[in-house]
Order: structure tokens, then C-alpha cells, then sequence
């Protein structure tokens, strides 16, 4: 439950840290797309952190 929470507050936080400066950033075009694409592979890899996660912990029986 702990490890689930954890989990909660990492992608809350990639997506208001993350997606914020993408959608009202006042840089240029391709500075919000580089940020985009850097958000999205951060995306990727926690997803894949999480599900390799939770594979390991589920519950035996």
C-alpha cells in the first residue's frame, strides 16, 4: 500500500511538474515540444519502474 502511494505521488507530481510547463510555458514552439518529449519518456519509464514493481510484490499463493 505504501509502495502504491508512492507510486500516486511520483506521477502526480511528473504531471504537474511536467505537464505544466508544456501546456502554458511562454517559450517557443519547439522548447514546449522538446520539454513534451522529455515528460513523455519520464512517463515511460515510471510506468515501466511501476509495473516491474509491481510483478515482484504481488502476492504468492
Amino acid at each position: 500500500m505504501i509502495g502504491n502511494l508512492i507510486f500516486i505521488i511520483l506521477f502526480f507530481l511528473l504531471s504537474f511538474f511536467g505537464l505544466g510547463p508544456v501546456l502554458m510555458a511562454d517559450g517557443t514552439s519547439r522548447e514546449r515540444m522538446i520539454t513534451l518529449v522529455v515528460v513523455l519518456l519520464l512517463y515511460g519509464i515510471l510506468i515501466y519502474i511501476f509495473y516491474r514493481w509491481k510483478r515482484r510484490n504481488r502476492p504468492r499463493g
